[in-house]
């Protein structure tokens, strides 16, 4: 059994606190050196700083009470989402919701597709389904866990995109909701959303966007001249799209969105209570008390870089990206497992056991992003990449060669999120 902390008697000055904090982190990954795949996104110092100071400015409200007490933080959400709504090429009547995370966005646009679904099946008792490409992310499982929802999942062609016909094929009369990703996350390509809207609108389907990985900066990649499939409510069978704020957006954490082509889609995600003596309750989101440094933080961030700064990361992402691609491809034995549309690369070999290449990784202090099918490295590229590159490239190419000679060896190393 493992040994319980005994409940603090207080007082710990923070120098105390700090140091005891600064200990435990001895064993963390180094990941503003570029050494971690994921989790942390980073533009520059100047937006890092901004992000903190404006989450500060509003450390102790609480976005719950945004449209009563602190109207500061409703302008500024809805300054946000008016961004987003513009950037997506939302219809007049679109509506947005800021969120804590890709999973809460991902599951108010299923409740919001489900509920529609019974409004236009009234007196249907059978279980619905989600129809899906095997690549999206698990944040559609867990929102089907929660809803008694079946998830049909699709797969994909040689490309890694989801096969539109495949998903035809699984779509029934009890489907609520078809899925596509822009880009998916264990191969960083986009879904054919042209084609999936089409199948959306011809067969009367909720179609959601999953751009959480980049959706707010993935225009501007389009917008540079790289090329970028589009995705968003350009095509009419697109009825929400989740995208966050805390990835590619730059903004600090808890941060990310959820778009619907009209408002009254988005009635449909709204919980509201009006039984017990305080009076109606009602939020747009799952949580109710929500950081209102969350909202500061994106509304100053979005304020400080604007379209020049968004299309400058961008500009620096895709020829970081370019560089690590070409640096990986020139490493023999590994291959692409899909030409990168974004910030995703994730590389494999036929040659050696990608395992062990994870292992000897993270023997030379890199935290190995990897995927199972097929079985590869992963890393989702961020601007704390880019002094590392160097140093990646030469200990990747170290592992790949003590891979290959350790032909007995059996790797440790598996694929987790």
């Amino acid at each position: 059994m493992t040994e319980r902390a005994n409940y603090p008697e207080g007082g710990a000055t923070w120098e105390s606190l700090k140091s005891q904090m600064d200990a435990m982190r001895t064993d963390d990954i180094d990941w503003k050196n570029g050494r971690a795949p994921l989790y942390v996104f980073h533009n520059d110092a100047a937006t890092l700083d901004i992000g903190k100071r404006a989450y500060m400015e509003y450390f102790s409200e609480n976005a719950l009470g945004r449209k009563r007490a602190f109207l500061s933080v409703q302008k500024m959400e809805q300054d946000v989402l008016d961004f987003g709504l513009s950037l997506f090429n939302a219809p007049s009547n679109g509506h947005g919701v800021f969120t804590s995370g890709g999973s809460e966005s991902i599951l108010l646009a299923m409740k919001a597709a489900r509920d529609v679904w019974r409004a236009a099946h009234p007196g249907a008792e059978n279980r619905l389904n989600l129809v899906m490409p095997i690549s999206a992310h698990p944040a559609f499982d867990k929102a089907c866990s929660l809803m008694d929802i079946e998830i049909r999942r699709a797969p994909l062609n040689p490309d890694c995109r989801v096969d539109i016909n495949a998903i035809a094929e699984e779509v029934d009369d009890n489907t609520m909701a078809i899925v596509g990703s822009a880009p998916c996350f264990p191969h960083g390509v986009f879904d054919d959303i042209s084609a999936l809207s089409d199948l959306a609108v011809s067969k009367g389907l909720w179609l959601h966007v999953d751009a959480c990985v980049g959706g707010w900066l993935a225009p501007f990649f389009a917008r540079n001249g790289r090329p970028t499939p589009d995705f968003d409510f350009r095509f009419h069978g697109v009825r929400s799209i989740s995208a966050d704020l805390h990835k590619f957006g730059f903004c600090p954490k808890p941060a990310s969105t959820v778009f619907f082509r009209n408002a009254d889609d988005h009635e449909k995600a709204v919980f509201v209570a009006d039984q017990w003596p305080s009076g109606r309750f009602e939020t747009s989101t799952l949580v109710g008390t929500r950081p209102a440094g969350s909202v500061a933080s994106a509304w100053a961030v979005l304020n400080h870089l604007g379209s020049k700064g968004y299309s400058d990361v961008a500009d620096r992402l895709g020829k970081m990206v370019d560089r690590y691609v070409a640096e990986i491809k020139k490493i023999d034995g590994l291959r692409m497992v899909a030409q990168p549309e974004l910030t995703i690369i994730n590389f494999t070999s036929d040659e050696v056991d990608m395992g062990l290449v994870a292992d000897e990784m993270k023997a030379r202090g890199w935290l190995p992003g990897m995927t199972r099918h097929p079985k590869g490295l992963h890393i989702m590229l961020s601007m704390f990449h880019a002094p590392a590159l160097e140093s990646y490239i030469a200990d990747l190419q170290q592992a790949v060669e003590s891979a290959r000679s350790n032909t007995a060896g059996k790797a440790q190393s598996e694929a987790v999120y």
